[in-house]
């Protein structure tokens, strides 16, 4: 990863961390002014976009590190670690905010939210400051490919959504006197959540368990595979993900009396032609002669 995307990332990570805590602070006052549980429900989930954010930063400087001695090929994986543990905590506080609100709506003692202005402004507040962050969010993530930016990004994006309806609940209560309406908002937000959360956490747990590249860029490296010239087939081309890298490997058949430096020259430009068109691919070639049957004792060659 450049040192130019390292900063795009980091100023994602910085951005999302400084958004949620002003955030938190503001939704902490408007809970104290109203009571709502619209606003619990876009507090709780702020507190845990604040936690996610700190994670995600930290998750976003350990994957930029180069590869050392004890981590050949990089650290990237602490994205798909950081993606997966923001799905669960979602998740988790998904499921506090419906269980309040269902028994609120089954025991019928919904409250009506006071001072719902200070409400509305806060949460007005929020929905800009958001929507500004995944702008910037989805800015970065088209320029890095970076797991982490674009889970932080979704979970922002959905959390558009639940503001919007806190807003809807507490103009509701103020305008109709519509009390239940607060808790109805918080379970569709809590409802949002988890399909979000789902999403993020199926996509990290592909890539710890190293499930194979989307096929449109599998179908991409073979086609600059079949073209090339030089190149007289190939086969057991593998792909991986980890974070925001792509591990490719690829077995060629080249002419077996050519010279080892012109199959090496065939193969590094090859390598050379499928980085330029996917930059974040980490490329192994392997080289095998042309007409070359694999042996009984090695039947993956």
């Amino acid at each position: 990863m450049s040192r130019s995307d390292t900063r795009l990332n980091l100023s994602a990570g910085l951005m999302s961390s400084a958004v949620a805590l002003t955030l938190v602070i503001a939704k902490l006052w408007a809970l104290g002014e109203t009571g709502s549980l619209a606003v619990a429900a876009t507090l709780a989930d702020s507190a845990m976009d604040l936690m996610m954010s700190l994670g995600a930063l930290a998750a976003i400087a350990y994957a930029a590190k180069p590869a050392d001695d004890d981590h050949n090929f990089g650290h990237s994986s602490a994205e798909d670690l950081a993606a997966l543990g923001q799905s669960l905590i979602i998740i988790a506080s998904a499921g506090v905010i419906a269980t309040v609100a269902v028994l609120r709506l089954v025991r019928g003692d919904a409250q009506m939210p006071e001072n719902e202005g200070s409400g509305m402004a806060v949460i007005a507040l929020s929905i800009v400051l958001t929507l500004a962050l995944v702008l910037w969010q989805r800015r970065v993530a088209a320029r890095t490919d970076n797991a982490v930016v674009k889970a932080d990004s979704l979970h922002y994006l959905g959390d558009l959504i639940p503001n919007v309806g806190a807003l809807v609940a507490l103009w509701a209560s103020s305008a109709l006197g519509l009390a239940q309406v607060d808790s109805v908002v918080a379970l569709g937000a809590a409802l949002i959540l988890v399909i979000g959360a789902v999403r993020i956490g199926k996509a990290a747990w592909d890539a710890l368990m190293d499930r194979q590249a989307d096929p449109e860029l599998i179908a991409g490296i073979a086609a600059i595979a079949e073209n090339f010239e030089g190149v007289h087939g190939f086969h057991d081309l593998k792909t991986r993900r980890a974070g925001s890298r792509v591990f490719v490997n690829l077995h060629i058949e080249l002419d077996g009396d050519q010279t080892l430096h012109e199959a090496h020259a065939i193969g590094a430009a090859l390598r050379r032609a499928i980085i330029a068109a996917y930059p974040r691919a980490d490329v192994l070639i392997h080289k095998d002669p042309r007409g070359v049957q694999p042996h009984p004792d090695d039947p993956r060659s």
